[in-house]
Order: C-alpha cells, then sequence, then structure tokens
C-alpha cells in the first residue's frame, strides 16, 4: 500500500514538471510580444465581431490587412443587410470607400495611431504592454490577458485578450463596459504574419475598381474578394448650420463638401441646389441620372431613424431638406438633451479634409468635431449622416449613431 502511495506521489510530482515545461509567466509573454511588435512587418486577420450594444447583438465578418509602414485596410460586412464597409489608409491618407455605390471620401489622419480599433493586432498588444496592472492567466492552448481598455467610447473599461501560445496569433476579443457586460467580441477565424501584399493592395483607385476584391492581393486571398463591395463611413463634421430648424439650411452641408459640388455642376445644370425644398424631387432625379449612365442600379431613399432614446427624449418633428440639389432628411429631438440627426444621400464621389476625431461605433466609423456645438458624423450604406447637438454627452452621441440601423416606421 505504501508502495503504491509512493508510486502515486512520483507519478504526480513528475506531470507537474511536465507540464510546467515550456510554459512562462507573464513577465516573459510581454517580452516576446514586445519583440513580435518590433519585427512585424505585415498581417492579414479576419474573423467575426459582434456588438452588444443594441437590444440585439449584431454581426459582422471584419477583414484586416496591414503592411509597414502605415498601410492599412479594413472591410466590415453585415451578411444580413448585405452591406460591405471598407477603410485605407495609404500615402495619400485615410480613404473610406464605397465601389458599390463609386463613392470615396478621403481625410488626414493620424488614424489608427490616435484611435486604435479592437480587430488591430498593433492596439491589442499595445494595450498589454502598457498596462501595468495587467493579469494573466493561461488555458490549454492561450495566454489571456485582462487590461484596461483604452478607446475613445468611454463606456468600454476593459478588455481581454485571447493570444495562442504558440505563436502569439490573437484567437478572441472581449471588451467589458464598467460592469463587465462585454460590449463588443471579437472571434478571430484566421491570422497571417509576414503576408506578401501586392504593391496595389492598398491603391484607392484599385481597391474603388474592384468590384469583387484587390486582385493583385497574395496568395489565397479569394475569400477575401467579397469584402471589396462596401461603404466607410468618416464624413466631414464641421458643426456649422447643422442644427438649424429651416430646410434652407440644407445648403450649408453644401460648403462641406468642397471639391465635390463643382465637378458636378460641370457636368451638367441641376446638380446644385435648385430644387424646391422638401419636394422629394431631387432625389428622382438623381435616380433618373444615374440610371441613364447605365452602369449604376438607382438608389431609393430610405429614411432611417435611430432605435435608442436617451431617457427623456423624444422626436420634436421630421422635415424632407435639399442638400446639393439631393433629397435629405432632418429629425429634430428634443427633451433632456435637444439634438438634430440629418440623413442625406451624397452625391457619386466626394473629397473631404476634415478636422475631427475617429470614432469607432462599431458596424462603422464615424468623426467628432466641433467644442460647445459638437457634430458626429458618419456614412453608411451610401447614405450620410449627421448629429449635432450642444446638450448631448459624447457617451450618448455613440449610442445614437449606433442605433440608427433601420427603417423609419419599422
Amino acid at each position: 500500500m505504501r508502495r503504491m502511495k509512493w508510486l502515486a506521489a512520483i507519478i504526480v510530482c513528475f506531470s507537474v514538471v511536465v507540464a510546467g515545461c515550456g510554459t512562462k509567466d507573464a513577465e516573459a509573454v510581454v517580452k516576446d510580444l514586445d519583440k513580435v511588435m518590433g519585427s512585424m512587418k505585415s498581417y492579414r486577420g479576419s474573423g467575426t465581431m459582434t456588438l452588444h450594444t443594441g437590444q440585439q447583438p449584431l454581426n459582422y465578418q471584419v477583414e484586416v490587412w496591414y503592411q509597414q509602414p502605415q498601410y492599412y485596410r479594413i472591410a466590415l460586412t453585415n451578411e444580413k443587410k448585405d452591406i460591405t464597409q471598407v477603410v485605407l489608409r495609404n500615402d495619400d491618407g485615410v480613404f473610406v470607400l464605397t465601389p458599390k455605390l463609386k463613392k470615396s471620401f478621403r481625410f488626414q489622419s493620424d488614424w489608427p495611431q490616435d484611435q486604435g480599433q479592437v480587430y488591430l493586432y498593433q492596439t491589442l498588444i499595445q494595450s498589454i504592454l502598457k498596462d501595468n496592472q495587467r493579469q494573466f492567466v493561461m488555458d490549454e492552448e492561450s495566454y489571456v490577458f485582462d487590461v484596461m481598455a483604452n478607446y475613445r467610447n468611454a463606456s468600454l473599461a476593459r478588455q481581454k485578450i485571447w493570444l495562442d501560445k504558440t505563436n502569439y496569433k490573437p484567437k478572441h476579443v472581449e471588451v467589458s463596459d464598467a460592469n463587465a457586460k462585454v460590449m463588443v467580441e471579437v472571434d478571430f477565424k484566421s491570422f497571417e504574419f509576414d503576408v506578401a501584399f501586392d504593391k496595389n493592395a492598398f491603391d484607392m483607385k484599385a481597391n474603388m475598381g474592384a468590384q469583387g476584391g484587390v486582385e493583385n492581393e497574395a496568395e489565397g486571398t479569394q475569400e477575401n474578394q467579397d469584402a471589396m463591395t462596401g461603404v466607410q463611413p468618416d464624413q466631414a463634421a464641421e458643426e456649422e448650420g447643422l442644427g438649424t430648424d429651416s430646410p434652407d439650411s440644407g445648403a450649408q452641408p453644401d460648403e462641406q463638401t468642397d471639391g465635390k459640388l463643382p465637378e458636378e455642376s460641370e457636368d451638367g445644370e441641376g446638380a446644385g441646389g435648385e430644387a424646391e425644398p422638401g419636394s422629394g424631387k431631387p432625389g428622382d432625379e438623381q435616380k433618373e441620372g444615374a440610371a441613364s449612365n447605365g452602369d449604376e442600379v438607382p438608389m431609393t431613399f430610405v429614411t432611417m431613424a435611430p432605435s435608442y432614446f436617451p431617457e427623456g427624449v423624444s422626436l420634436h418633428e421630421m422635415s424632407d431638406i435639399t442638400i446639393g440639389g439631393g433629397k435629405g432628411v432632418m429629425q429634430r429631438y428634443s427633451g433632456t438633451y435637444d439634438y438634430t440627426l440629418i440623413q442625406s444621400m451624397p452625391e457619386d464621389e466626394a473629397v473631404f479634409h476634415p478636422k475631427g476625431t475617429w470614432i469607432d461605433l462599431g458596424h462603422t466609423w464615424g468623426l467628432l468635431a466641433g467644442e460647445e456645438q459638437r457634430t458626429l458624423a458618419w456614412t453608411y450604406d451610401g447614405y450620410e449622416y449627421r448629429l449635432t447637438t450642444a446638450t448631448l454627452p459624447e457617451a450618448e452621441m455613440y449610442k445614437v449613431a449606433q442605433s440608427v440601423m433601420e427603417e423609419m416606421g419599422k
């Protein structure tokens, strides 16, 4: 009996020793991650992102490309609505592209250096390296870090990051609020380091011209092609005139589209602000013009509305407006806070150089500008939105913007 006990003790000790071989503590893993960041030249990842910020979870397919020193391409796809959005960074700036709708927007920005994203490897690793109070555990296949979340959205307080033990590739991310409720999840299905992208993979024109994908991408990239049918949202966010009551104020947003409307007025008369406010005719004229060109499927203007309302706030009034000769809708909300939401259908191509802060809205990106009067601007599915307020807190602005996903009346 004693011999059996000794044998069992020896087996347990041997198992502990074997299990301990090759394992690392938090300090060793952090040192390795610092080395990975220093030597990383490129990567490509894809997976699923789930947002728990609304009444129902929203799922998106996410795809990320990165190449030194500052080239990025990110595609977010809502498969349920068949909407894909693409943001591109290269030497010329940051572009939000809608190849399917022939729309592009350019920004001069330090993104993503000044505003990380939950699906970017650099953002995740930097949050681990910078948090001296990081928590560290291991499971069978992963190193798991629990660290502070460093995002513009203050409601995102902490995040847990699962890294593969063998190569430090990201496997899973959970971002939680102050009450430990998971708000954002990212589940990586694939991730590759040192991907050899073609020279045109991050070129704006190549991406705009590719309806089924960037043909110049590296090996094994056919699964990424569908992501090129998309849109990306980051619009001019100058606050002048956006909170006015009169439909005539629809002319104000045109001032934000320098370089866009003059080009259209050269192509033909009627592209400016000649139509009657609230008539709806400008939208019809745009659709007819688009159809006559032969290639593009005309878009029907569908009024969208937020599903989230801060407590004590309700819709005060809604009116049709005209912006740049096209149809728009202004919704004014009042109560505890007052704010205005403008929805418009921008022209085929626009170039902006706005100043502001990039905001991750989850399903898209936005640009926040202004101080006393703030404007959060974004695009989605071919529409431009501008949320303007002097009283609505920033965190509430994000919630309202994130909820503008359904048709009015649904």
